[in-house]
């Protein structure tokens, strides 16, 4: 584990995932009192395995978890995306749509063959997300973000990761690929998850420092 300055809070984000690290790095750039860590930080630590019913109950476990078992602060998500009119697939199972090791790529392809059969007014989509914060002594914050759109039938855009080549927000002309990180983190399902957390995230330094 790397060095940290001594006045800081360590801060976990309980994923190992870069792109989700990346995000969760710049909207936690107001804060500054915290040493961001990653799982990448703890290589020797397994996370239990998302088998809930809910991106709730997978952020849920994470989050607890990972605070236990590290004895750290942890922040942790569960997300995905959702289509109605593919009774709510791919859903707690974005990441793994195509099957357990598929790539991003993999579930986009298998995503776009389920939808081949679709209107336009059928590819409503949106994503969801759940942010919970735990310290070593249990769960202190749960909530939900959304944000709404549209899917397209061909990928436009190099940027962001999952199946954001293909999504398009209401009131944008560009998919969350071509927007780019600093717009995105701006107006995505994680950041409005996040925003709810805020407050509980800012009470930390004074637990620490009372």
């Amino acid at each position: 584990m790397r060095n940290h300055p001594p006045s800081s809070i360590q801060l976990v984000v309980a994923s190992r995932n870069m792109h989700k690290v990346r995000e969760f790095r710049a909207m936690l750039k107001s804060l500054p009192q915290f040493d961001i860590l990653s799982l990448c930080d703890f290589p020797n630590y397994a996370p239990p395995p998302e088998s809930g019913a809910s991106f709730e109950e997978n952020a849920v476990v994470k989050a607890t978890h990972a605070s236990v078992s590290l004895n750290q602060w942890v922040i942790a998500d569960d997300s995905g995306l959702v289509v109605p009119a593919l009774n709510g697939a791919p859903g707690i199972l974005s990441a793994r749509f195509a099957g357990q090791d598929a790539t991003d790529f993999d579930n986009r392809v298998k995503l776009l063959e389920s939808m081949r059969h679709l209107l336009d007014d059928d590819r409503h989509a949106y994503y969801e997300c759940w942010i919970a914060l735990a310290s070593p002594s249990g769960l202190k914050k749960s909530a939900r973000g959304t944000c709404e759109g549209k899917l397209l039938s061909i990928e436009r855009g190099g940027g962001g990761f999952g199946y954001d080549s293909l999504f398009v927000k209401h009131e944008y002309n560009k998919t969350f690929a071509e927007l780019g990180e600093s717009v995105k983190n701006r107006v995505s399902h994680r950041r409005k998850a996040f925003d709810k957390i805020l407050t509980s995230l800012e009470s930390i330094e004074l637990i620490q420092t009372t």
